[in-house]
Parts: C-alpha cells; sequence; structure tokens
C-alpha cells in the first residue's frame, strides 16, 4: 500500500478546466488501454475545438501584444477569418459541449472531478478528456477511489469523485505529463505576471 501511495505521489497535480466525459463501463472492457485520438472532430464540433483552441490563445495574447503589438493584430486578424469560417461549417451535433467543461485536479496517475451523481468506488470508468495544450483527446480507463459528498460547498455537482488509471498506456501517461508541465508553467507564469 505505500508503494501505491509513493507511485501516486511521484506526478505532478494540476487544477485545470478541461472538456470531460465519463461512462461507467463493464469490467470486461478495462482490458483495453488508453489511446489518444488526434482526431478531435470526431469527439467534439468545430465550434468546441476552436473555443479550446481561443482558451490557449488568450493565455499567450497579453505576452504577443507586448512584444510585437503589429504582429499581434495581424493574428488577431487571421483568428476573425478562421472564426467567420467555422460558423460557416458549424453543425450542431458535437459529443463535447460547453456543459462538459469541468475544474479538475489532473494527474498522470489520476483525475478528481465533481459530478451530479455519486459512483460507487470500484466502479470503472472510461473517460474522454480534451486536452488543450496539444488539442487531443485522450480515452483512458479509470477506477472510482473515493466519492465524497460536497453538497455543503457544491449544490449544483455535490460529488466529487477521484478516479486512478487503469491500462494507461506510457506514451498517453507522458502526454498527461507533459500537459500537466505545460499548465503549471503557465499559471506560475500568470502569477508572477499579476
Amino acid at each position: 500500500m505505500a508503494d501505491e501511495f509513493e507511485e501516486k505521489r511521484r506526478y505532478f497535480r494540476v487544477s485545470d478546466t478541461i472538456n470531460l466525459l465519463h461512462r461507467v463501463i463493464d469490467p470486461s472492457k478495462i482490458k483495453e488501454l488508453s489511446y489518444v485520438s488526434t482526431d478531435v472532430l470526431s469527439s467534439c464540433s468545430l465550434t468546441a475545438a476552436l473555443d479550446v483552441l481561443n482558451q490557449e490563445l488568450s493565455t499567450l495574447a497579453p505576452r504577443l501584444e507586448r512584444r510585437d503589438p503589429e504582429m499581434f493584430e495581424y493574428l488577431k486578424l487571421i483568428d476573425s477569418k478562421v472564426n467567420l469560417v467555422s460558423q460557416a461549417l458549424t453543425s450542431q451535433d458535437e459529443a463535447f459541449s460547453e456543459h462538459d467543461m469541468r475544474e479538475v485536479s489532473l494527474s498522470a496517475a489520476g483525475v478528481a472531478f465533481t459530478n451530479d451523481q455519486p459512483i460507487k468506488i470500484g466502479e470503472l470508468l472510461e473517460l474522454r478528456m480534451l486536452l488543450t495544450s496539444c488539442l487531443a483527446v485522450i480515452v483512458a480507463y479509470a477506477r472510482v477511489v473515493q466519492c465524497k459528498d460536497i453538497s455543503e460547498h457544491n449544490a449544483e455537482h455535490p460529488f466529487a469523485i477521484c478516479v486512478e488509471y487503469v491500462n494507461m498506456k506510457e506514451e498517453d501517461r507522458e502526454l498527461l505529463i507533459k500537459h500537466v508541465i505545460k499548465k503549471q508553467m503557465q499559471q506560475l507564469r500568470d502569477k508572477n505576471a499579476s
């Protein structure tokens, strides 16, 4: 048990806002390995994907504007053109939606999120996580290790669910680690700028 605790703690953890879908699955599915889909548009609409990129860009924009105002204006015009094209192509059918945005505590060992329903400890979940840093969807399997009632602090999502990944491929774990580190660096830059 101590080794398991050490394993969980050797990964950095970061607070993040990601698109997260989950569903309870049959234990036989857990034999499948995690995978990354770079075909983001099969998991979300063009609008949702562009919104994710806009969030990422909004953190870079102030620095670029200070460094090179002319380039910043040029890139804003290109962004406007892309947004116009996306509006013309947008369909209403999407897997991820704005309602799937979640505040999470994310690491390469597991993820914690709030939920409107309890999930039993030991249940197996399929998770779909859209990561902004690489614009990829990680499909991972996880086991619920904690379900806590937090209704006193969060009436909308009264349950805190903690899961640990099962059968995660090392390259997927590496992608998560890169995302977490990038997010931590961004948060440190934001903190130092304010």
